[in-house]
């Protein structure tokens, strides 16, 4: 459980902010929304290569006592070392530790030691994991959607590349490269992995977040298979292998359903094993989330979204990306959605692939309807769900939490 302790206040009015980075995207978005809101911050990078514990310690406690942040920003713990040391220095300086999680939080903490030896708040993008959070023993747990940067992804921003104009597409990864890393790193026995490809379908046509619980509750005969997978980041590998399979099943299930309508595909290469008995469809390989998808969204007369498995009632970035950019999207339904768009009138979504040709087929001939609902939503995300909305939010939950 997490400890008592004497926690700092948040007196600076606004906070000042230090945002720790290992290069994961998200971070850019927050460093821009607190120049805009005027909030003192000061980005640590600590990259991906190895550096000394003295190093590390010396960089941390040098930004702690020189630029005296309120609190310590990062996403999906990254920057966070696994051992323990950053709890340790920012239990010392009385700095609170907010970690906002965008991907399934119970398939990053596992790895972590001392996790609640600093003063910490969890924000997570899936109201569904907050529950299982304050499970673990964390006190502070709040809700926290993704959101969209109206500065990068506005309609028309440059001119068109003729070659990425379709009818439909999807941006998305096939997950195959992925399931077969995570099955690398856990090294099941056989008769488990050869389990798993069961477990995952079901997984995926479950209401269940977690594949660890799901597996144990439905296949009670491979639990002690599954608890030999040991040290503990072996268990986390296979959750995660059982997540991926699940998505990369679900996405080649919706995305068979749209071939028929001239769809380009974007992504990893996977795609071109998955589909490779397939016609009807273009590939082209992956492209920049910064640079060329704010130009891609608008330049399809319908946007595809397939939400990972890792998110069973949250919805994913490309719900508030494609209608900033100003282009329509059709998505798969997610039980939180409804807090955040109306339904048919700011979003169009299916609830079972089933229902994917016919409402192609129907928004493909409706150019006014998609102008409609494009526009709808983009005035949503501008009024609610910009980054600017999300850090005001932490900000305030923040003080509220630690003043």
């Amino acid at each position: 459980m997490q400890k008592s302790q004497a926690t700092p206040s948040l007196q600076g009015t606004p906070p000042r902010i230090l945002l720790l980075t290992s290069q994961y995207f998200l971070i850019g978005e927050l460093e821009a929304a607190c120049a805009r809101l005027d909030v003192p911050h000061q980005v640590m990078n600590l990259e991906t290569k190895e550096m000394t514990l003295d190093d590390f310690v010396n960089r941390m406690t040098t930004a702690l006592t020189g630029f005296k942040p309120d609190f310590v920003l990062t996403v999906n713990h990254l920057g966070v070392d696994h051992e323990g040391v950053l709890a340790s220095l920012l239990k010392q300086h009385k700095v609170p530790l907010a970690s906002w999680f965008v991907d399934n939080p119970h398939l990053i903490l596992g790895a972590y030691a001392n996790l609640f030896d600093a003063p910490t708040a969890l924000f997570t993008w899936d109201s569904d994991t907050v529950t299982s959070l304050k499970d673990m023993g964390f006190a502070n747990v709040f809700y926290l959607p993704l959101g969209a940067d109206p500065t990068r992804f506005t309609p028309q921003r440059s001119q068109p590349v003729e070659t990425w104009r379709a009818p439909i597409s999807f941006v998305g990864n096939s997950m195959l490269t992925k399931t077969i890393k995570r099955i690398e790193a856990a090294g099941p026995s056989q008769r488990l992995l050869q389990a798993g490809m069961l477990v995952a379908k079901a997984f995926g046509d479950s209401g269940e977040p977690m594949a660890g619980a799901f597996l144990r509750r439905e296949f009670p005969e491979l639990a002690s298979e599954y608890d030999a997978l040991q040290p503990r980041g072996r268990q986390l590998a296979f959750d995660t292998f059982i997540t991926w399979q699940a998505t990369m099943l679900y996405r080649l299930d919706c995305v068979l359903r749209i071939l028929d309508f001239n769809p380009l595909i974007v992504g990893d290469p996977g795609w071109m094993e998955l589909l490779k008995d397939r016609t009807g469809w273009r590939y082209h390989p992956e492209l920049s989330y910064y640079s060329d998808l704010p130009d891609f969204y608008p330049l399809s007369d319908i946007n595809f979204n397939c939400t990972s498995q890792q998110m069973k009632g949250a919805v994913n970035q490309r719900v508030f990306d494609v209608p900033c950019a100003g282009a329509f999207l059709l998505t798969d339904h997610r039980r939180q959605m409804e807090e955040l768009f109306e339904p048919e009138t700011e979003i169009v979504c299916y609830t079972h692939p089933d229902q994917i040709p016919a409402l192609v087929d129907r928004y493909l001939n409706a150019p006014e309807e998609r102008r409609r609902i494009a526009e709808a939503a983009r005035n949503r995300v501008l009024a609610e769900h910009t980054y600017d909305h999300r850090m005001t939010s932490l900000m305030e939950t923040m003080r509220r939490t630690f003043e």
